[in-house]
């Protein structure tokens, strides 16, 4: 069976993101003092959600429609990355599958491929009929397409993707059990090629922090980690630290 090589990619956040990031922490810092038990809880998952987004992309923090591409990139280094690696996957004459968990990620990956690289790249969402995506999955397996975007849920399971012998994530699911069964579209029985996975963390943001928790909570229990909810139950100091600035 051919390997798999995981790695994440570290990229700084811009001074955009970073400003938004810091205004959005000090606009929650009182709410989440205010608040206790179930609806802390809730407004937890909600930051959490918010910050990821600012992570991918301001514009996605912000829900601005989407303007020309070359600025999209310049404001996310996340996206900027994503794109160039999809792009120069595909001129090698390689494919790649790329997760996300927000649906405005994927459009933005897909409309700054079409306009920057000319790749025509579909994009398989949960609400896609399953005709309809049997078709996209047998003509990527085809080598119709270079790359496919897929949101995370509807690309959990099931999928068949061995074409593809890069693997990115463009953002991190806070359950290691998901985004390892999302790898494993490609990297499973019938591929024979080297499977390179990427895994793309803001530097200095939660993505960072919680990839920090997973790694030290790997060794605890697996339970713990089988869902999201395991970031609601963290005492206030480790919140506060979670929600803080810098690493």
């Amino acid at each position: 069976f051919p390997k798999k090589y995981e790695l994440n990619e570290y990229l700084p956040r811009t001074s955009e993101q970073a400003a938004l990031y810091e205004g959005f922490l000090d606009e929650t810092k009182f709410k989440r003092e205010t608040l206790t038990g179930f609806e802390k809880k809730g407004l937890i998952l909600t930051i959490l959600s918010r910050l990821k987004q600012l992570c991918n992309h301001p514009a996605l923090f912000s829900k601005e429609p989407h303007g020309p591409a070359a600025d999209l990139v310049s404001r996310s280094n996340k996206l900027s990355s994503i794109v160039s690696m999809a792009g120069n996957i595909a001129s090698n004459g390689e494919q790649c599958i790329i997760f996300t968990q927000y649906i405005g990620m994927g459009k933005l990956i897909q409309h700054c491929l079409s306009e920057l690289h000319d790749i025509e790249v579909p994009f398989l969402t949960g609400s896609m009929p399953k005709g309809q995506r049997d078709r996209l999955v047998d003509a990527f397996q085809a080598g119709e397409y270079p790359v496919f975007i897929l949101s995370l849920r509807a690309g959990g399971t099931g999928l068949n993707l061995t074409a593809a012998n890069h693997v990115l994530h463009a953002d991190r699911w806070w359950n290691p059990a998901v985004e390892n069964q999302a790898t494993d579209r490609a990297y499973r029985i019938g591929q024979t090629k080297f499977v390179h996975v990427h895994k793309f963390v803001t530097s200095g943001t939660i993505e960072e922090k919680i990839d920090k928790m997973l790694v030290e909570k790997a060794a605890l229990s697996a339970d713990l980690i089988q869902s999201s909810q395991w970031l609601t139950e963290l005492s206030d100091t480790d919140l506060d630290d979670l929600l803080s600035l810098g690493n």
